[in-house]
């Protein structure tokens, strides 16, 4: 009797084959190339691993993925772990990946470079869009945690500078997976409150992942969308993050941002003092040139009063010499009379206005004669 064959359905097969694959490799490390990559909208990751003589379809569930740090993205070399199986429906085996790490830089490291390059290209970097830090703030936002040396820094230096200046200190977490959204909180709610003329966001130094809350997108543009200035003071002068590109101005220390922030009160009072003193000096100028102009003036005027007066005079001299010329009286003076008839006063110029016993005046030099005609000749 000829022994009976097995035959294998699909399915069957197929789960043998996934057992095979699954006992013999039940979790490893894999190095490859990311192509065909595609992030699904329920938060799965889809992609290919390659070299160049081979290529095998990956898979990262949502879990695993919300927990990266960097973008995953075509071309990129990675190194990964899960477990090697085999998708029933299509018969084709493939990674289920758990966990995921950029080959060069560390994942940190190229997450960091990623959103600075997305957000250089948005323009939340530009100069142009930076506004100018207030002279004098009466009153200075700090985010920062309470406890930290940061704060102790900032207020030694803003007491020691300008004690007058009011600071309000809005407390949060500076690292840890609660931080980034409590500093985004307290970025907005300075935002809400009235008269907060600055704020400074500050923690003081770290490694990469102590302050990568800083380096978190959601913070960033928080700080690109606040109306306030912002001030960003994160780790030591080597120390750069993302909150330092986006925000009004970075300080490379919290100390620096607080000696920024506010001037030192008594060089104020000196150069206040220099300012009242080169005012009075250049009042008291001004007066003494006013009254070296008024004291020109003074005399100009006079002059020209002299001037007019004695070209008056002149002009009144000539118009009495021409007056005593058309004068009749200057006719008497040199001999000569003028008889008017008495009853009208008009000058007699023709014998034939005139008849015995008229009544006539002569004017003479000295005096006027009254006389009766008696005879016409």
């Amino acid at each position: 009797m000829s022994e009976q064959k097995h035959i294998y359905t699909v399915s069957e097969l197929t789960k043998d084959i996934r057992k095979i694959i699954e006992n013999n490799f039940p979790y490893l490390w894999l190095e490859g190339e990311i192509s065909n990559f595609k992030r699904h909208s329920s938060g799965h990751l889809y992609l290919n691993l390659k070299d160049k003589d081979a290529i095998i379809q990956a898979v990262m569930f949502k879990g695993s993925a919300d927990k990266l740090q960097f973008k995953p993205e075509d071309g990129l070399k990675i190194t990964c772990s899960g477990k090697i199986s085999v998708y029933d429906q299509r018969g084709q085996y493939q990674i289920y990946i758990s966990s995921m790490e950029p080959q060069g830089l560390g994942s940190l490291q190229l997450a960091f470079e990623q959103l600075k390059e997305k957000l250089k290209k948005e323009g939340l970097f530009d100069s142009s869009r930076k506004r100018p830090i207030p002279f004098l703030p009466a009153k200075i936002g700090v985010i920062t945690s309470p406890t930290g040396a940061a704060i102790r820094d900032i207020l030694n230096v803003l007491r020691r500078r300008f004690s007058n200046a009011e600071i309000i200190l809005n407390p949060v977490k500076v690292q840890g997976n609660e931080a980034k959204n409590e500093i985004v909180q307290a970025i907005e709610l300075f935002n809400k409150r009235d008269k907060i003329d600055v704020m400074i966001v500050a923690r003081g130094g770290g490694s990469l992942e102590d302050l990568w809350a800083f380096n978190e997108e959601i913070v960033a543009r928080a700080i690109a969308n606040s109306r306030i200035p912002v001030i960003s003071a994160v780790g030591h002068e080597i120390d750069w993050t993302i909150a330092d590109f986006v925000a009004d101005f970075r300080a490379p220390t919290p100390s620096a941002a607080a000696e920024l922030v506010l001037p030192e009160k008594e060089e104020l009072l000196n150069r206040i003092s220099v300012a009242k003193q080169r005012l009075k000096n250049a009042l008291q100028s001004t007066v003494i040139q006013y009254e070296q102009r008024l004291d020109e003036l003074k005399e100009a005027l006079l002059f020209r009063q002299e001037n007019f007066i004695r070209k008056t005079k002149q002009c009144l001299d000539n118009l009495i010499g021409k007056l005593e010329v058309l004068s009749p009286l200057s006719t008497i003076k040199r001999g000569y009379s003028i008889t008017k008839a008495d009853n009208t006063g008009k000058v007699l110029k023709d014998i034939k206005k005139i008849k015995k016993g008229d009544i006539i005046r002569t004017r003479l030099i000295n005096g006027e004669i009254v006389s009766i005609v008696d005879k016409i000749i």
